[in-house]
């Protein structure tokens, strides 16, 4: 009797598709989780420019504006005052001033951050005023020009009367 070597009639193959399979399975979910990060460093910082003078360097900064307007028990403007200057009543005495600080058609370059108006008014002031102090210090239109002086206007915390 006669044994044949059944081992040479067997060949032995790699299964590639499982193989292929798996490497998308990972090319996928590495594709899936890769994040884009960031540069780091990249801040938008503005720096004073050097200079000689110490005195031009305070003209850089920006003078906060803080504009208090106190009422009477009706309502009605009695003073407003633009940081320590007193302004009375007369809201065109407000645009003057602002301008005189700002410059006119001072608003902000593009990337500048530009200056900023806080307004303080008393709690039973009429929202009329307010209106009115807002509109003298963002800007004015002269024909078909408009001029802009500050754009960044904020509100004190209400003050509630005693």
């Amino acid at each position: 009797m006669k044994i044949r070597n059944r081992a040479e009639g067997i060949k032995n193959e790699l299964q590639m598709t499982s193989m292929i399979d798996i490497v998308f399975l990972l090319l996928v979910f590495f594709i899936m989780t890769f994040k884009i990060v960031e540069q780091e460093g990249d801040f938008n910082i503005k720096m004073p420019l050097a200079s000689q003078n110490k005195q031009s360097q305070s003209d850089d900064l920006n003078i906060p504006l803080k504009v208090r307007m106190e009422s009477d028990s009706s309502g009605g403007l009695i003073r407003m005052r633009l940081n320590e200057i007193d302004l009375g009543t007369d809201f065109s005495k407000l645009r003057q001033t602002v301008v005189g600080l700002v410059g006119a058609g001072g608003g902000p370059t593009e990337g500048e951050d530009g200056q900023e108006v806080e307004i303080d008014a008393d709690y039973n002031l009429r929202y009329e005023y307010t209106i009115q102090a807002i509109t003298m210090v963002t800007g004015e239109k002269r024909g078909k020009e408009t001029i802009k002086l500050i754009d960044k206007i904020k509100f004190a915390p209400t003050r509630r009367p005693q």
